[in-house]
Formats: C-alpha cells, sequence, structure tokens
C-alpha cells in the first residue's frame, strides 16, 4: 500500500520544479554589503585609533611591540623611535608600537623630585 504513494510523489515533486527568480537573492546580497560595511567601519575606526596612540608616545612610556618586545621608549623622532629593552637599545618604526602598557613620568616631574 504505502509503495504505491510513494512513485506517485516523486512523479508529482518532479513536475513541479519551479526557476528561482534573480529578486529572491535580493535579502542576501543586501545583508551581505550590510555585514562588509561594518568590517570595514571596525577596521577604520581601529586605524584611527592606533594612530591617536602613536601621536601620544612620549620618552619614558612603557610600550609593547607588534613582535612582542617590551621597552621603555628614549626618544622619538618623525617615523622612528628609540627603545630600551633589557640590557638592548633598540630603534624601531613608530608603528611598530602596538600599545602603551605604562605612562612613564615626565621629564618635569623627575626633576621637581631631585
Amino acid at each position: 500500500m504505502d509503495s504505491d504513494l510513494f512513485p506517485a510523489f516523486f512523479a508529482d515533486a518532479g513536475a513541479t520544479q519551479t526557476t528561482a527568480q534573480p529578486w529572491t537573492m535580493l535579502p542576501m546580497l543586501v545583508l551581505m554589503v550590510v555585514m562588509i560595511g561594518f568590517m570595514f567601519f571596525s577596521q577604520s575606526k581601529k586605524a584611527k585609533q592606533h594612530a591617536a596612540m602613536l601621536k601620544t608616545i612620549k620618552p619614558g612610556d612603557k610600550v609593547l611591540t607588534s613582535s612582542g618586545i617590551i621597552g621603555v621608549v628614549l626618544s622619538i623622532r618623525e617615523h622612528a623611535l628609540t627603545l630600551r629593552s633589557a640590557d638592548a637599545k633598540l630603534e624601531l618604526a613608530r608603528s611598530a608600537v602596538a600599545e602603551i602598557t605604562e605612562r612613564g613620568s615626565g621629564k618635569s616631574e623627575s626633576k621637581s623630585e631631585s
């Protein structure tokens, strides 16, 4: 009895095939555009924050570089900075700084203490 229903069901399924309309993909395309927009916005926001952080670096700050070196900033030039890490003195690109871990005391504070 049940075996008689299966051939009839499959025959009907083959006859009712429809072609997909182009407008049915529109919601998925809109969603993809919105997601790409959010990713671009968040990436540009992060880049602006990093650029602002790089402008605020001053001598005496303890920094972490993108390669994992932790050190104290000795001097700053336009595109480079000098960093002291343990017994080594390194010259790095300014953009290599990933974050400022500790703000150093300013030179004016050091003079007032002595």
